[in-house]
């Protein structure tokens, strides 16, 4: 009786979700369901509550090592993989929405392809957008990760990626994992010297784009650049 109770559960939880969607779950819910996939036959609503309430949230238990989540929620490695894996299947899913060759044109645009580069990444990270002459990207490449008080390879190693991906401008973007938009002494002077190097071979750093969270702060808007 109880594996058919059991059975019949998940069974209404997939049919909420065919009917629904994802909305209107609470986020232990979406986890459960998510559990169905790699805990057969056990009830995993219990389980949702306590990973969520380890970790602090939905989010951070996603962000979370799968190493952690083995050791501090006693699940297995397949299962602490499949829920890791989120963040980057979200990335993912944002490059492919944006297609292979997007057009940043405006810095609302640049903001909001910036902030899909960075969806679950926790550490900072800093990328070069690579830009053709018609402002479409050639390619985002990830330069660094890290804290950007370790800049004097910034310049170097941009000047070689941008040549690398013929590049007739750039974007720079990196994120604040404190969620912070406000640029500071460091990321001024290292948008001076990356605009300086890129200048001598006739590339411009068209923006620099601080992403914090899901929103962004545009050196181009600001005039800082």
């Amino acid at each position: 009786m109880d594996k058919k109770l059991h059975q019949g559960h998940r069974q209404r939880v997939k049919k909420r979700y065919l009917n629904e969607g994802l909305d209107a779950f609470e986020d232990h819910q979406v986890l459960e369901m998510l559990l169905f996939y790699c805990i057969p036959m056990k009830d995993t609503n219990e389980l949702s509550h306590k990973m969520i309430r380890e970790f602090g949230s939905l989010a951070g238990l996603f962000e979370a090592d799968p190493r952690d989540i083995c050791r501090r929620c006693g699940v297995s490695e397949n299962t602490a993989i499949l829920i890791s894996a989120i963040p980057s299947l979200a990335r993912r899913y944002f490059k492919s929405k944006w297609g292979k060759k997007p057009v940043l044109n405006s810095s609302t645009i640049a903001g909001e392809y910036a902030i899909s580069l960075f969806a679950g990444r926790t550490y900072e990270a800093f990328f070069v957008i690579c830009l053709d002459s018609q402002n479409g990207v050639n390619n985002a490449v990830l330069v660094h990760e890290g804290t950007i008080n370790e800049a004097p390879v910034y310049p170097r190693i941009i000047v070689e990626t941008a040549l690398r991906h013929q590049a007739n401008s750039i974007i720079l973007a990196h994120n604040h994992p404190g969620g912070s938009l406000q640029p500071s002494r460091e990321d001024m002077e290292i948008t001076r010297r990356i605009s300086t190097a890129l200048n001598a071979i006739s590339i411009k750093v068209v923006d620099h784009i601080i992403v914090g969270g899901d929103k962004y702060m545009s050196f181009a808007e600001r005039g800082l650049i």
